[in-house]
């Protein structure tokens, strides 16, 4: 028998399903490699365990796989129906024992997945609706999916890092990151550099700029307010240290 393939033929956007599904198997490598008692262990997001995390990944999964439903049927079917029923269901994931918690995540992602494969290639410019309330095609679902993966597997707390994220990854989360900074307002005087490439992100027409700088994964790593081991910073507010980034979500 012939493995079904996904129906769309857009080359970019295959290659975008690849980099979250490999995405998701990064994470779940992460996720196995742990014990069922480390589940019970802190993330690297406070008040998160790493129960916490696996629960938002499977119900994230099942989150996107309503709007690539949508996207195939016309029918609205919203992310979540609040953001507080989202908020509680992570709370209630974070109690299912270990083996339902891992069945929860493996079971969720093929679902994904396969909501993404049958897909029809039309379809894939159907306008549907993120919890931010954000109109989005389709397409979006999978950004928004390969995002959650490839950082969340880092938040485990089990060796993985951002060098192990791919660079087109790490660059669209850069853009991301400093896009909602210029929304709100609050990359006022700082400039992102990344060494070696000529990337250059935030307020770059600032007179006086602080200047974070550092390889790409140890940027996106200070941007996402993960750390700041990777970067160095000069100008105005940096006084020896390297300052906070601004909140990003």
């Amino acid at each position: 028998m012939v493995a079904r393939q996904d129906q769309t033929t857009d080359p970019e956007l295959l290659a975008a399903l690849l980099q979250a599904r490999r995405g998701t198997a990064f994470f779940a490598r992460k996720l196995n490699e742990l014990s069922d008692a480390e589940l019970d262990g802190d993330s690297l997001l406070p008040g998160w365990t790493r129960r916490h995390i696996t629960a938002h990944i499977g119900y994230n999964a099942r989150a996107i796989a309503r709007l690539v439903e949508w996207a195939a049927t016309g029918v609205e079917t919203p992310m979540y129906a609040s953001t507080g029923v989202r908020n509680h269901e992570i709370d209630f994931g974070a109690t299912l024992s270990p083996i339902a918690l891992r069945n929860l995540f493996d079971h969720s992602a093929v679902h994904l997945s396969v909501e993404w494969r049958d897909l029809p290639g039309d379809a894939w410019q159907n306008r549907v609706r993120t919890i931010q309330g954000r109109e989005v095609p389709a397409t979006e679902t999978v950004w928004m999916r390969s995002r959650e993966v490839w950082m969340h597997a880092i938040d485990l707390d089990n060796g993985a890092s951002f060098a192990d994220i791919p660079a087109p990854v790490l660059e669209r989360l850069l853009a991301d990151i400093t896009g909602a900074w210029k929304i709100r307002g609050t990359d006022a005087g700082l400039v992102v550099k990344v060494a070696g490439s000529g990337l250059s992100f935030g307020d770059t027409t600032a007179a006086d700029p602080t200047i974070i700088t550092g390889a790409l994964p140890g940027v996106v790593e200070w941007a996402a307010g993960r750390g700041t081991s990777g970067v160095s910073a000069s100008g105005p507010a940096a006084n020896g240290t390297v300052p906070a980034a601004p909140k990003w979500l």
